[in-house]
C-alpha cells in the first residue's frame, strides 16, 4: 500500500468511532464506505457526516450503504461494531475480502481478532483506540476529545523483530488524515491497558449517567476507580501481561481530567436501550480472574448491575 495513494477503504459500524475515524479519511480524501444502520445512511446519503468535532466543524460527503456488499473492493477494512456483532460481522466480511486486503479490528476489548480468527479465518491487526465520541443525531458523530491510534499484529509480541512494513504504512495513512497513530510490537499489552481504562471508567458512567469529569472530581469515586484499576491488572498480570499498576492507576485519573466531556460507549448503549458491550470488559476480567484464580468482586459488581441495567432499558 503506497502512502502516497488512497486505497479504498471500508468503514464496518458507521456508529461513533466508524463514523469519526472514516470522516476524518474521508476528509482527508480517502474513497471511504460507510457501513451502518438506515437512519444513519440515509441521513449521510442526504447531507453528508456532520463530524462536530474539537478541530473540525463541517459535513463531509462520503459513501455510505447499510448493505455490507457494497464494502466489497476496499483494501483496508476498518471493523468498528460492537463486541457483540464481532463473529457475525466476520463471517459476513470474509466472503468479500479481495486478496491482500487489510483488516483492522477498532473494537473495545481484547480478543476480537482471535474471535474473528476462529469464527471465518480472518486475520486482523488490532488498535487500542483513544476517543471520546458519540452519536448526536442521524448522521452527526460529536467528537470531544482525543483521536489517537495504537496498532499491532496480535500474533506477535515485545520480544519480536521490528513491526511489518504494511503496519508502517498504516499508521502513515491515518497521520496523513490528521489522526495520530503509532506502531506497536506489543498489542495484546496496548489492548489491556485500554481495557483497564474501560473497566475503571465504563460501567460507572453508565451507572452513574455521568461523564468522566464528574467520576473523577469525587473523591469516593477515584477510590472506586483505583480498585477496579487494582484487580483488572492483578488479572492481566496472571494472564502474562505485565502491566504497571502504578502507572496505569495514574494514566486512568489523567484520563477523566483530560477527557471530562466523554460518556463511556457502556452509558451511550443503555441510554439507547441497546445491549452493551460490558461481557468483553468487566465480565471479560470476571471470567479470565475466575478461571486464572484471581479475585474480581468490584469487576463482578459493576457487571452484575450493569447486566441488569440492560434487561429494564
Amino acid at each position: 500500500m503506497a502512502i502516497e495513494t488512497w486505497p479504498p477503504i471500508a468503514v464496518v459500524g458507521a456508529g461513533a468511532v466508524g463514523c469519526y475515524y472514516g470522516g476524518m479519511l474521508a476528509r482527508a480524501g480517502a474513497p471511504v464506505t460507510l457501513i451502518g444502520r438506515a437512519a444513519h445512511v440515509d441521513a449521510i446519503t442526504r447531507d453528508g457526516l456532520y463530524l462536530e468535532g474539537v478541530r473540525v466543524k463541517e459535513h463531509i460527503r462520503v459513501r455510505a450503504s447499510t448493505n455490507m456488499g457494497a464494502a466489497g473492493g476496499a483494501q483496508l477494512f476498518l471493523v468498528c461494531v460492537k463486541t457483540t456483532e464481532t463473529e457475525e460481522t466476520a463471517t459476513a466480511l470474509a466472503p468479500l475480502l479481495p486478496a491482500r486486503a487489510q483488516v483492522l479490528s477498532l473494537q473495545n476489548g481484547v480478543d476480537n481478532c482471535e474471535r474473528m480468527r476462529v469464527a471465518a479465518g480472518l486475520e486482523a491487526f488490532a488498535a487500542a483506540v483513544y476517543v471520546a465520541a458519540e452519536m448526536a443525531g442521524p448522521g452527526h458523530v460529536r467528537h470531544s476529545s482525543r483521536g489517537d491510534l495504537v496498532i499491532g499484529d496480535p500474533r506477535t509480541s515485545a520480544t519480536d523483530s521490528v513491526p511489518a512494513a504494511e503496519l508502517e504504512q498504516l499508521a502513515a495513512l491515518f497521520n496523513r488524515a490528521e489522526i495520530p497513530c503509532v506502531v506497536t510490537r506489543d498489542i495484546n499489552a496496548e489492548l489491556w491497558k485500554k481495557l483497564v481504562l474501560n473497566c475503571t471508567y465504563n460501567a460507572i458512567s453508565a451507572l452513574a449517567r455521568a461523564r468522566y469529569g464528574r467520576i473523577v472530581r469525587d473523591a469516593g469515586m477515584r477510590t472506586l476507580l483505583a480498585r477496579v484499576c487494582e484487580e483488572t491488572v492483578a488479572v492481566a498480570r496472571a494472564a502474562g501481561v505485565n502491566l504497571d499498576l502504578a502507572e496505569q492507576l495514574s494514566v486512568g485519573l489523567k484520563l477523566g481530567e483530560m477527557m471530562p466531556e466523554a460518556l463511556s460507549s457502556t452509558a451511550q448503549d443503555i441510554a439507547r436501550g441497546k445491549r452493551t458491550e460490558i461481557d468483553s470488559l468487566n465480565g471479560h476480567v470476571v471470567r479470565l480472574g475466575e478461571r486464572l484464580g484471581v479475585a474480581t468482586p468490584i469487576n463482578y459488581t459493576l457487571y452484575k448491575l450493569v447486566k441488569l441495567l440492560e434487561q429494564v432499558t
